[in-house]
């Protein structure tokens, strides 16, 4: 829906609200669902495109384009289709499917330049420092005033639990942050997988002194500016000092974060 969907994305409704949920366990909401819609798709048929002007055409299909950069986009007006656009195409891969976000391919350096000429950027913020969980806490929720902020994903490392890979999930006005497992770092190599793909992989993003224990979010929006937000997450992470005092200090650090519920402090 090219009206609403910038609107949707924004305030985020919960599905209840809007009276399509499953049932009453079903805390999903719309942002969410349309973001996961859309990364999936291979095809976007953009209604209503009538009912725009020539700016609010070009942010719905930048938006979208970002989001999926291989996806084929087809505005449409008064629900008229080109049914070749949607029958027998024969495009859906699924494992195509799984890795065309744009997010992911951001995160893999596999850039996107076409979404800037619709003002959308985009970038990654890498650090192999943990942060301080008092400060990242308090950057992820403050107001976002750099732009508009579409999408952001990725990991973080918090010093307070050493072993652990934070995830960091949002979508236009909803996010959420929980837990992806053990950094490969605190795992013995001999539990490793043992083909030969994962390992090569698993090096490949080796660093020492902390092995694969690094900072690694994509942020997608318009009007951003990386500068100002990678100085905003530079001030989050551990000073050279702080960093050099060792896990004991690191652990004494305030943790507004909930309880992931794996064992942290070992």
């Amino acid at each position: 829906d090219g009206v609403n969907f910038p609107r949707d994305l924004r305030e985020a409704a919960d599905l209840r609200e809007k009276g399509e949920h499953l049932g009453e366990d079903d805390e999903r909401n719309v942002a969410d669902l349309l973001v996961d819609q859309v990364e999936f798709c291979d095809v976007l048929l953009v209604s209503k495109m009538d009912l725009l002007d020539d700016i609010q055409r070009q942010d719905v299909i930048g938006m979208l384009h970002a989001l999926n950069p291989d996806a084929v986009i087809v505005p449409i007006s008064q629900g008229r289709v080109p049914l070749d656009q949607v029958l027998n195409t024969r495009r859906f891969d699924f494992e195509r499917a799984s890795l065309a976000p744009g997010w992911l391919k951001e995160m893999r350096g596999e850039h996107v330049p076409e979404t800037e000429e619709y003002g959308i950027s985009s970038f990654t913020y890498s650090a192999r420092r943990p942060f301080h969980p008092a400060r990242f806490h308090a950057f992820l929720n403050r107001d976002w005033d750099n732009g508009k902020l579409l999408r952001s994903k990725g990991y973080f490392w918090l010093a307070t639990r050493p072993r652990l890979a934070g995830t960091w999930s949002q979508a236009g006005g909803i996010a959420h942050h929980g837990v992806a497992g053990f950094f490969w770092k605190a795992v013995p190599e001999h539990n490793w997988p043992d083909d030969a793909e994962t390992r090569a992989f698993i090096r490949e993003k080796w660093h020492e002194p902390f092995g694969d224990m690094r900072q690694e979010l994509v942020f997608i929006g318009q009007g951003m500016d990386p500068a100002h937000t990678r100085r905003a997450l530079d001030a989050c992470l551990l000073s050279e000092d702080e960093t050099r005092a060792g896990l004991e200090y690191w652990r004494t650090l305030p943790d507004p974060f909930p309880d992931w519920g794996l064992e942290e402090a070992s």
